[in-house]
């Protein structure tokens, strides 16, 4: 699957029905966000963290091994990302979590229908997902899936859901098939460098990557500084605007590079 050639002059237009579409659906999808080199060094990062940690599956790349690396600052520092992301949650703004779910071909691993507010300690549930393709994401690599609409739904406790085989899926918890209609399911399908986001409360998921290409995406949970973090220790990224003194969450310092410990990338000596 080659990469289509970058162009950026849709990405305004999309925008102006972003929070239209975002309400309506539960989601919505914006092209071009990040530059061509900045998607391939995404895709770069994976295979550096899988050399670097060769005991984890790249589909569990997660906050924990990314929090203070500078090409995840890097990223998530992209002015057009944080732009949109502000239509949704307003000026103030701050990462809340960043994990990798990158599928390896034949046999990456499926996520079970979930809504991912289900799994968080926030304080409101105020917060978007952005999922980032670092390679190309289709049908036939195992996209993600959502449920248009499912949005409006009740977000379900984890006593209500499955247990699953972290051995064979992502997560750990998903609903159970008998709660989805999955006819009613759309293919997010993406290009390098393009975005999707979505609601917490919507349901989504993604089959197993039984192709010959890997499917590469880099989630991004932003909240706005008005919601707590319900969680010892947690440390968030503020990114935009004013932290409220009166939220005690944790934010972390803006690392630096260090040579043989990161991953040099176009930007890293911004982190010098």
């Amino acid at each position: 699957m080659p990469s289509p050639t970058y162009d950026p002059t849709n990405t305004m237009l999309n925008l102006n029905n972003l929070k239209k579409s975002y309400n309506k659906n539960g989601y919505a999808i914006v092209r071009n966000v990040i530059e061509p080199e900045i998607a391939k060094e995404v895709e770069n990062h994976v295979m550096w963290l899988k050399n670097k940690h060769p005991e984890i599956r790249p589909e569990a790349f997660h906050h924990h091994l990314l929090i203070h690396d500078p090409f995840i600052h890097h990223v998530i520092e992209q002015k057009l990302l944080l732009d949109i992301v502000a239509e949704i949650i307003g000026p103030n703004i701050a990462l809340f979590g960043a994990h990798y779910i990158a599928k390896k071909p034949f046999s990456g691993q499926p996520v079970g229908w979930h809504q991912d507010g289900s799994y968080w300690p926030l304080e409101p549930m105020k917060v978007v997902s952005v999922w980032l393709a670092g390679s190309i994401s289709k049908r036939e690599n195992a996209c993600m899936r959502v449920i248009p609409g499912t949005q409006k739904k009740t977000l379900l406790k984890p006593s209500e859901m499955i247990k699953l085989d972290t051995n064979k899926y992502v997560l750990d918890l998903a609903i159970h098939p008998d709660k989805i209609n999955d006819l009613a399911a759309v293919d997010i399908e993406l290009n390098p460098g393009d975005i999707s986001i979505h609601n917490p409360f919507i349901i989504h998921g993604s089959n197993p990557n039984i192709s010959k290409y890997w499917r590469i995406g880099l989630t991004l949970r932003f909240i706005p500084t008005s919601t707590y973090v319900n969680r010892i220790n947690w440390e968030c990224v503020l990114l935009r605007g004013q932290k409220q003194e009166s939220i005690k969450n944790n934010y972390a310092h803006r690392p630096l590079f260090i040579d043989g410990a990161h991953m040099q990338f176009r930007g890293y000596k911004s982190f010098l």
